[in-house]
């Protein structure tokens, strides 16, 4: 990934933050027949190993579980918050013109190897995990106690577990920290105006920190 330094996010806190709030990853494998990507919800287990444990599963008629070996080297990629920057909402570029479009966006880059968990216990571990975190919002949340338990245990023999050994987090949050505070605030209030309300306090949390 390109990665100039005023754009780093070396903090692994923030790069947690930004996986659990981003939790549709990117996995990507290289097999024998070339590179695939898989789109999976992911948990993140943030206190197991150096920089965390991502677990998912995958239908069992996904041969990505086939096609890796254990312990192969993958990639999950992670979106965060992102959007257009026009150059009109800088006050500088009335001033000069000397302004251009761009898009800020946050995104991390999860190394690690996988691991397949072809095992009950561990399958509807992931599951009721996943289940808790993305029902937690509804006014009744769903459990996996409500389906009878021989629908749901036929539904789970439909699936695998994998596990995402994480050995490197490489993050970037490219939120206009190059450009003058008057911008800054300028293309903020352009992204309010828009709905983006996630860039936009993403980049006031930056401009805050740069100015401080």
């Amino acid at each position: 990934m390109y990665l100039p330094n005023q754009f780093a996010e070396p903090r692994v806190e923030e790069l947690h933050r930004i996986l659990r709030e981003n939790s549709l990853g990117m996995l990507v494998t290289h097999t024998a027949t070339g590179l695939e990507v898989h789109h999976l919800p992911f948990l993140l287990d943030a206190a197991a190993g150096s920089v965390g444990i991502l677990t998912a599963h995958v239908a069992r008629s996904n041969l990505v579980w086939q096609e890796v070996r254990d312990g192969d080297e993958v990639l999950v990629v992670f979106r965060g918050v992102h959007g257009y920057i026009s150059p009109n909402w800088y006050p500088g570029k009335q001033q000069t013109h000397r302004r251009v479009p761009t898009w800020n966006y946050e995104v991390v880059h999860a190394h690690g190897t996988i691991h397949v968990r072809d095992d009950e216990k561990f399958i509807w571990g992931v599951v009721a995990r996943l289940t808790r975190q993305h029902e937690l919002d509804q006014p009744k949340p769903w459990k996996m106690g409500d389906a009878p338990p021989d629908y749901l245990a036929e539904q789970l023999r439909h699936i695998v577990g994998i596990e995402v050994r994480l050995s490197r987090l490489e993050g970037k949050r490219k939120l206009n920290q190059h450009h003058e505070q008057q911008d800054r605030e300028g293309a903020i209030l352009g992204l309010e105006l828009q709905g983006n309300h996630g860039l936009a306090q993403a980049m006031t949390d930056t401009t805050r920190k740069a100015s401080s």
